[in-house]
């Protein structure tokens, strides 16, 4: 999964096919800890979803910018535009359906 700052985001989303699932979070948050593995594996396993980070912690004019106040926060794109936005620990089958209604 790529990690994302306040110089690559937008490029990076552009140039993103399909779904964008961008992870804000921060290595002190434990539900942050525990869905990475979820994400991961939707990233490695879905060919049209790709997963992004961004570190609140190191990146928090992008926190700002998307109005993140708890993380996880997990921000769904499309074509570079926000189709859904959904804040805490989800398992993978909400994701997964999350994804499906988008799509993906």
């Amino acid at each position: 999964m790529l990690e994302l700052n306040e110089k690559n985001f937008d490029a990076t989303l552009q140039e993103t096919k399909g779904i964008a699932l961008v992870d804000f979070w921060a290595s002190w948050c434990g539900p942050c800890r525990m869905i990475a593995p979820i994400l991961e594996a939707l990233d490695a396993e879905k060919e049209n979803v790709t997963v992004l980070k961004v570190n609140v912690d190191e990146c928090p004019a992008l926190a700002d910018r998307y109005g993140i106040e708890a993380i996880p926060t997990l921000i769904f794109f499309k074509n570079g535009e926000i189709v859904k936005k959904k804040t805490g620990l989800y398992p993978r089958d909400a994701l997964e359906l999350i994804l499906k209604e988008l799509g993906a």
